[in-house]
């Protein structure tokens, strides 16, 4: 049995507006209408799996948990990185929780936030790669290069070793254009995916052998863990010792184990706007649209519509991309230096580089619906079963109106339920919470009035739950 290892960390900027430092791609549904790490998930439906591992940091852990559920995962192991440290230290702390009850399973490394558009011919190499990985070797997947590319790193073809597995001669870093035309020209190089297969034991050992500093900060740090919920805690005074360094340089440039097996699947790694073009189905006029868009007069574009009517009249070589709280407009061949827009978002320090107004809590969601001066509504929705933490605000007031399901109330010293079409009042000082005691989800319109509004007017009364 395989055992996946989905590596969900990161925050990048280069999708801006729709990633987030809170809600990056891989969260997103950017290709249909799962997210990318539930098509990761979906990807293993022909293989022999267990539940999968997936690493990610604090921040994102209750979005992963949720979109879990959504496809009917309730038994994955969710890691805890307390501080990045690429992914050698990550997988290893996969690789010694896959051994701690007596087992050795075949870790399938994987991106979260990768397009593999055939997953027929994903299967098929991973199959053809798992007799190897059982031998002991640490297998790669090279995908076959369409282009001269300059932003991937790449992988020389060795001597054959069966049909479509090649020893790994060499890891190349990222070439100048010349260099990669040359490899197209010449063959036997692939793009470096980042996805591998390989016993858990024979990656610690080989690790082992290549940086021990990695290996026993890991393996201290998987034995310190503990359980919080739906996930696994490293301990974060020992991690934060570990070494920052890649899989690539940390064992597979150094092992004499690595094998490599060429992938021809529609692969991504999705890391731009014009990468997302390229790799969706477009109309006559070679156009991607998603949402509410209308076009006319519009050639090699792409527009996404999250919230409202997009128009596009006459326009060429465009991205164009509309979320609640901000507007991208973009030459295509220009979608790189979205980086710099994120970047003075973060010098002014304003938050829309950080989340989008819907946020994602332990016991559900929030939605910021309107704002100004003295006043703040939000759409919350809370799962069955699940309660916020009982708290107290000094400067704020809250009405609350339940739109659908049923709400038990916290307020001062009394307990009392709110249904459908009915509201209460907090008011400013009393020790507050809610609660979804039904079978259905809750959705209630949060009003805050008051001097000051800012998440920080906040005091938390014990430990059960969490505020918003």
């Amino acid at each position: 049995m395989i055992l996946p290892v989905i590596m969900a960390g990161g925050s990048g900027s280069r999708l801006w507006p729709l990633s987030r430092t809170h809600y990056p791609k891989q969260f997103i549904p950017l290709v249909n209408e799962y997210s990318m790490l539930q098509n990761t998930v979906t990807r293993l439906e022909q293989l022999s799996t267990f539940s999968p591992i997936v690493i990610c940091n604090n921040e994102h852990r209750f979005m992963i948990a949720e979109q879990l559920r959504e496809m009917n995962i309730n038994d994955s192991s969710i890691i805890l990185e307390p501080i990045g440290r690429n992914t050698a230290p990550a997988i290893a702390l996969a690789a010694f929780k896959a051994i701690s009850n007596g087992d050795d399973p075949l870790l399938l490394v994987l991106a979260a936030d990768h397009v593999i558009k055939d997953k027929l011919a994903f299967t098929d190499a991973v199959n053809l790669a798992i007799p190897e990985a059982i031998k002991g070797r640490l297998i790669t997947f090279g995908i076959v290069p369409k282009h001269a590319e300059t932003g991937y790193g790449y992988i020389k073809q060795g001597q054959e070793i069966s049909d479509e597995l090649y020893h790994v001669e060499a890891f190349v870093e990222k070439p100048d254009f010349i260099t990669a035309k040359n490899y197209l020209h010449h063959g036997g190089y692939c793009w470096n995916s980042g996805m591998f297969l390989f016993k858990a034991s024979v990656y610690l050992e080989e690790l082992k052998k290549f940086n021990p500093d990695i290996y026993s900060i890991c393996e201290k740090a998987v034995k310190s863990s503990f359980t919080d919920l739906d996930f696994i805690r490293i301990h974060k005074e020992i991690f934060e010792q570990c070494p920052d360094d890649s899989i690539d340089y940390a064992v597979m440039e150094r092992t004499d184990k690595a094998a490599v097996i060429p992938l021809d699947a529609g692969w991504s790694d999705v890391g731009s706007w014009s990468a997302l073009w390229d790799v969706q189905s477009k109309d006559n006029n070679d156009n991607v649209t998603q949402g509410d868009v209308l076009v006319d007069s519009v050639s090699n574009s792409y527009i996404y519509s999250q919230d409202k009517l997009i128009a596009a009249v006459g326009v060429d070589n465009l991205v164009i991309v509309e979320t609640k709280d901000a507007v991208l407009v973009a030459n295509k061949d220009k979608v790189q230096d979205v980086k710099n827009i994120v970047n003075q978002l973060k010098q002014d320090g304003r938050p829309e580089f950080r989340q989008h107004q819907e946020v994602y809590r332990p016991w559900g969601k929030h939605d910021q619906i309107a704002e100004g001066n003295r006043y703040h509504v939000k759409k919350v929705v809370v799962r069955p079963g699940e309660k916020t933490a009982t708290q107290i605000h000094y400067h704020r007031a809250e009405h609350w109106i339940v739109v659908s399901g049923t709400a038990k109330v916290t307020n001062g010293n009394e307990t009392y339920l709110v249904t459908e079409n009915q509201s209460t009042y907090i008011p400013v000082g009393a020790a507050h919470s809610f609660e979804n005691p039904g079978k259905v989800n809750l959705e209630l319109i949060e009003v805050r009035t008051g001097s000051y509004l800012a998440e920080d007017d906040i005091e938390r009364m014990g430990t059960e739950g969490e505020g918003y």
